[in-house]
């Protein structure tokens, strides 16, 4: 192959966007599209890199939303992506592009691309968490992704919860996401509870939107802030039981949520401080992602550049 190629074409297919960027080998982004992920996905896939394809792309790393099959291409089960599930990804793109494709959860792609050119440069071992629809992670061991399917979002926080669509009781991510937080908000309305949260989306609040939830807070409305403190006490259990189990220098934070931060993750912070050993609490620091949602992207490309470019720096700064 042409080692002379300077772009790769990195994909981040979560279970609300699709975003789709042309990179260069410095991890920088030429040119990026940002669509909804609904409808004919893989027609929206193609139509999407057409638009940036050119011989000087030396492959597509795809970033999926759920547990992928890393060797035969496939994606084995998304709950926030049902229409994907089984689709040979890999094999489609390739046949179409004709270029090397290569596929990754989506968490994982994002702490890549921290690792490569964001909040992770400094830190040999970390984990992302990727707060948005859902719940995802991404772990960097000994400055390497670690090769497992890190699906943070599906520990179970309450042994006697709600049923999951992945088949669990009581996930993380069915308390602590975008997704429960809307949920709640809606179920509190229904019931007639007392709320500001009335008033958005002109009076239709099946339409909500978390920051809708977050601006409601701030203005003081004790439901909108009852939902925050309680999704990041949630999120507060599942943060310590990765500072327990895996004792990182650092957990990177990344997706729509973050926009909460100062109620949404102090909670969490201050829930994970009561809950983490004191010792391993201390050591570790718990931060925003500096990349955002052009982290999965970057880090899709930075596939490409890993395996198929030799020498590259994505990995060993």
């Amino acid at each position: 192959m042409n080692m002379s190629k300077k772009y790769a074409i990195g994909i981040d297919l979560g279970g609300t966007n699709l975003r789709v960027a042309l990179v260069s080998r410095d991890g920088e982004i030429i040119k990026k599209i940002k669509e909804p992920s609904s409808g004919e996905i893989l027609d929206i896939i193609f139509k999407t890199i057409d638009s940036l394809f050119s011989e000087d792309v030396a492959g597509i790393g795809l970033g999926i939303a759920g547990l992928v099959d890393r060797q035969n291409g496939r994606v084995l089960t998304s709950p926030n992506l049902p229409a994907i599930k089984g689709i040979n990804l890999v094999n489609e793109t390739r046949k179409r592009f004709k270029v090397p494709v290569f596929i990754e959860n989506d968490a994982n792609t994002a702490a890549l691309g921290e690792k490569w050119a964001g909040a992770g440069e400094g830190f040999s071992n970390f984990v992302l968490l990727t707060l948005g629809t859902g719940i995802g992670s991404g772990i960097i061991k000994d400055g390497k992704l670690l090769d497992v399917s890190a699906e943070v979002g599906h520990m179970s926080i309450n042994a006697d919860g709600e049923k999951c669509p992945c088949g669990n009781t009581g996930c993380l991510e069915l308390y602590a996401s975008a997704r429960a937080m809307i949920a709640r908000a809606v179920s509190a309305l229904e019931k007639g509870t007392e709320s500001l949260l009335r008033e958005c989306c002109k009076g239709n609040f099946y339409k909500l939107t978390p920051e809708d939830i977050y601006t409601t807070a701030l203005d003081g409305d004790s439901l909108a802030r009852e939902i925050l403190k309680d999704a990041g006490r949630n999120l507060g259990i599942g943060i310590a039981n990765i500072i327990n189990l895996m004792s990182p220098e650092a957990i990177i934070l990344t997706g729509g949520l973050i926009g909460a931060w100062n109620i949404y993750v102090q909670e969490a912070i201050k829930e994970a401080s009561r809950r983490a050993f004191r010792e391993l609490f201390e050591t570790v620091k718990i931060i925003p992602s500096s990349l955002g949602d052009e982290a999965g992207v970057i880090g899709s490309a930075g596939l490409v550049f890993q395996k198929v470019i030799p020498h590259t720096e994505v990995m060993s700064k």
